[in-house]
């Protein structure tokens, strides 16, 4: 094998390796903003896992985050929660930090 074709194995690895991190680490924002939105509609311990694991389901309807966001301002202001599209965002924004360092401390 020549030093190409090492090179090349290597660079695909890493990018296996970082959209599997990228995966693990958005769907673990997902679930903690089902969380906390769970939280705004007052479910018990078991709804809030249940409704955490919905969210992250929602995320593959489609390519990017308009659907976990439509999913949790549709649920919000169905229960009378007044909520934003900036508000869900922002938490999300702030959730994908949160769920960075989680995956990174292990």
């Amino acid at each position: 094998m020549t030093s190409f074709d090492e090179r090349e194995q290597a660079f695909e690895a890493k990018y296996a390796r970082d959209a599997e991190l990228q995966f693990r680490v958005t769907a673990r924002r997902n679930r903690l903003l089902g969380l906390w939105a769970a939280d705004r509609l007052k479910l018990t311990e078991a709804e809030a896992e249940a409704y955490a694991r919905s969210v992250v389901q929602a995320d593959f309807e489609e390519a990017g985050d308009d659907d976990v966001v439509r999913k949790v301002i549709g649920d919000l202001l169905k229960a009378g929660i007044e909520t934003s599209e900036i508000e869900i965002r922002e938490i999300l924004a702030k959730k994908f930090g949160e769920a960075r360092q989680q995956i990174e401390a292990g």
